[in-house]
């Protein structure tokens, strides 16, 4: 049979970093590729960000292809930079992208030698010759069902949701979550005015600096990412051990498991943005794990029963692919893509993903690196015929 699946471009779903970086690598190589973007324009999830956010890492290491990041933005790029460069990167790659419309289905395109079609919002039925997923890796926001949290008579709200500490200046304020989010978000707190803020801790995480010696923490990361994972955790634990104070003695104890070992399953290390000056000082008090709410109190895995006028939950977000791919055999048990960057599901070939991994590298970069093998992948599909 004829593949007649070329005639039609490659859809990508998102218009943030993954997607703008695909959809740029793709018209590189002579390959059309629309960009179809829920929101009203490109970079939703940066522009959403708190308001003191930066990369976490390096403006060098973190460019998208065929566009450096320019060196005024500085080493650590601010959030607002950050969408500048996005807009600026679209109209320099004269992308083709579509706002305002959300794509709610990918299926295999019927009566078609390959392909895939998209139900989108409007009733659109689109086709596209592959698909590039990239919704993002912090798409949902995600609370935990904390008995009795609908009974909470205090402020709550999600970090999503959280810009900067104006609102909260005077408050007594608990953070829920160690990663850097809720880290970067009690420093916030506590540099911005609020009289008490506490951060409650489940698992200690592990803290780094955001560079030592001028030496970025990224930089260590692209080295030892393909190192076995013993002698990863064995090097961070001595580092940390030699670049971290002991913060037993705040609240905030030594993690008990491996760096590394941690990061494969998900845990990304804290880069320290204040969070080590902020505990010995008492800003920032660690706390025990929420284990649940009872009206105007939050009980804590100790057994505390605490009051805070505020709940910032930092409990981070959901891929929710399920409604989009589920039904296609791509997801994992967590629903996570099974395969990401060049390569396509077994069962699905022609749909890629992007952006949905954090790795220690610095994820812009994972992302340049997927959007060139994506494009070179889809480039040489078409040359063959397939």
């Amino acid at each position: 049979m004829t593949n007649t699946t070329h005639d039609h471009p490659v859809y990508v779903i998102g218009g943030g970093p993954g997607g703008l970086a695909a959809a740029a690598a793709l018209r590189e190589r002579g390959v059309r590729a629309v960009v179809l973007e829920k929101s009203d324009a490109v970079g939703a999830s940066w522009r959403a960000h708190y308001d003191r956010l930066r990369l976490h890492t390096t403006r060098r290491l973190s460019g998208l292809p065929g566009l450096p990041m320019p060196r005024a933005f500085g080493r650590w790029v601010a959030r607002d930079d950050v969408v500048r460069y996005l807009e600026k990167y679209a109209t320099h790659h004269e992308l083709e992208i579509v706002t305002g419309v959300e794509v709610s289905r990918v299926e295999p395109a019927p009566g078609q030698d390959g392909g895939w079609l998209l139900r989108a919002t409007g009733g659109r039925e689109l086709t596209g010759s592959a698909v590039v997923v990239a919704t993002g890796y912090n798409h949902t926001p995600y609370v935990p069902e904390w008995p009795g949290r609908d009974t909470y008579t205090g402020e709550f709200t999600h970090a999503a949701h959280y810009r900067n500490p104006r609102p909260y200046e005077g408050m007594d304020v608990l953070v829920v979550g160690t990663g850097n989010t809720g880290a970067e978000i009690a420093v916030d707190l506590a540099q911005g005015g609020a009289a008490r803020v506490r951060l409650a801790v489940r698992t200690a995480p592990h803290i780094v600096r955001r560079s030592t010696a001028g030496w970025p923490a990224q930089a260590t990361g692209i080295l030892v990412r393909r190192l076995p994972v013993r002698l990863v955790d064995r090097a961070g634990a001595l580092m940390g051990r030699l670049a971290v104070p002991d913060l037993s003695a705040h609240g905030l104890p030594r993690p008990s498991t491996g760096l590394y070992s941690r990061v494969r399953e998900g845990a990304i290390p804290v880069q320290d943005a204040g969070l080590i000056a902020a505990v010995k000082r008492g800003a920032v008090e660690p706390v025990a794990a929420v284990e649940s709410f009872e009206q105007d109190k939050v009980v804590l895995a100790d057994g505390t029963r605490i009051s805070p006028r505020a709940v910032i939950a930092a409990t981070g977000y959901r891929r929710a692919l399920d409604g989009l791919v589920g039904d296609l055999g791509v997801l994992d048990a967590r629903g996570r893509p099974v395969v990401h960057g060049a390569r396509t599901p077994p069962k699905a070939p022609g749909l890629y993903f992007t952006g949905f991994t954090n790795p220690i590298s610095g994820m812009f970069r994972e992302m340049a690196l997927d959007a060139r093998k994506i494009a070179e992948r889809i480039a040489k599909g078409r040359g063959s015929g397939r």
